[in-house]
């Protein structure tokens, strides 16, 4: 059957077909019926195409728009009005586990702090032991270096140095004049009272002028003359004590016993020449028929004038005062201890 046609055809084997008429009476037809609205338009057979035409490009159609079940939509809907944000000023919730997260990592972070920390200390703990061990080190080293400085000081204190031993020892030597005899006189010891200096000369020197009654001489250096007087005298030890308020620097005086072979500097005025020295060694430490103790025995050339110097030893101490040579002799000098004139008038 053809879509549109006017009249049906009955299948052959529906009832009647064949048979007798069917009665009469309205019959329904399909013309009758009025058009439905699913009925497929009447069929027309389109045009083809040659088989080798290229068929034209399908458009391709936009995709529709997401679908929000929320919000009314329509061709006549508008859209809603945007919503304001209600949340400004809320506080973020964190969830739990991003939370626990950050905790985790923050506790990591801290207990790596702590090992390292730790680890600066234990360092910092062995950089200050080492800094100990190397200032007690040092010290020792120190020590060490002042233990051998003295050494060497004392060695060189021992040196024999004629030059050294002059130039401390000349400015506390002095000319005496005592009547018509001149000799030598040094100053020792620490000032008397009153800024007075005391001196040591030996009594021949001065025997005159003290067995005459007087007690005055004069001291005379450097073109400047002081007056002295005489304190005491010791005329089994050939000794004599003077006193003057000049201030001059006072020598020091031995305390050990002297020695052969120690090498000695003699100063003095000899003939009256102001600031002479002499050098030479200890030969013998002696006692002769017409001394009253032992005598310093030295080869150190010695002239009138040298009495009552000081023989001082490689230490600037005074070891003895120069008092007598050999006659008709060379290299024999002679000297009183220094500790008698000490031990008479306790001014060393």
């Amino acid at each position: 059957m053809s879509a549109g046609d006017e009249r049906t055809t009955w299948p052959e084997t529906s009832p009647g077909y064949g048979g007798p008429t069917a009665p009469e009476g309205p019959i329904y037809r399909p013309a009758d019926r009025a058009p439905s609205p699913y009925a497929p338009p009447p069929y027309a057979p389109a045009p083809r195409a040659p088989v080798d035409a290229v068929p034209p490009p399908r458009a391709v159609p936009p995709p529709p728009p997401a679908f929000d079940p929320g919000v009314p939509f329509g061709p006549h809907v508008a859209a809603p009005p945007p919503q304001a944000d209600t949340r400004r000023g809320e506080k973020r919730r964190w969830p739990a586990g991003l939370t626990f997260g950050i905790v985790l990592v923050l506790a990591g972070v801290v207990a790596y702090q702590a090992v390292r920390i730790e680890q600066l200390g234990d360092r910092l703990a062995g950089a200050e032991r080492a800094q100990a061990d190397d200032r007690s080190r040092e010290t020792a080293r120190l020590d060490e270096l002042g233990d051998r400085a003295g050494d060497l000081e004392k060695r060189l204190g021992a040196a024999f140095n004629p030059e050294a031993i002059s130039s401390a020892a000349l400015p506390s030597v002095l000319r005496v004049a005592a009547g018509n005899v001149t000799g030598t006189a040094f100053a020792v010891g620490k000032p008397a009272s009153g800024g007075r200096t005391n001196l040591i000369t030996n009594f021949h020197v001065v025997e005159d002028v003290y067995d005459g009654g007087g007690r005055e001489v004069f001291l005379e250096r450097g073109g400047k003359r002081y007056a002295a007087q005489i304190v005491s005298v010791n005329r089994g030890g050939d000794v004599a004590h003077l006193r003057t308020t000049t201030k001059i620097n006072g020598l020091v005086t031995a305390r050990g016993a002297v020695k052969s072979g120690q090498q000695i500097v003699v100063v003095g005025a000899p003939l009256g020449l102001s600031d002479s020295v002499t050098t030479g060694v200890v030969s013998a430490v002696r006692e002769l028929p017409e001394s009253n103790g032992p005598m310093i025995q030295f080869d150190a050339p010695i002239n009138p004038g040298n009495s009552g110097g000081p023989v001082i030893n490689s230490a600037k101490q005074v070891v003895g005062i120069a008092t007598a040579k050999a006659e008709n002799a060379e290299g024999i000098g002679l000297a009183v201890p220094i500790k008698v004139a000490c031990d008479a008038f306790k001014v060393c």
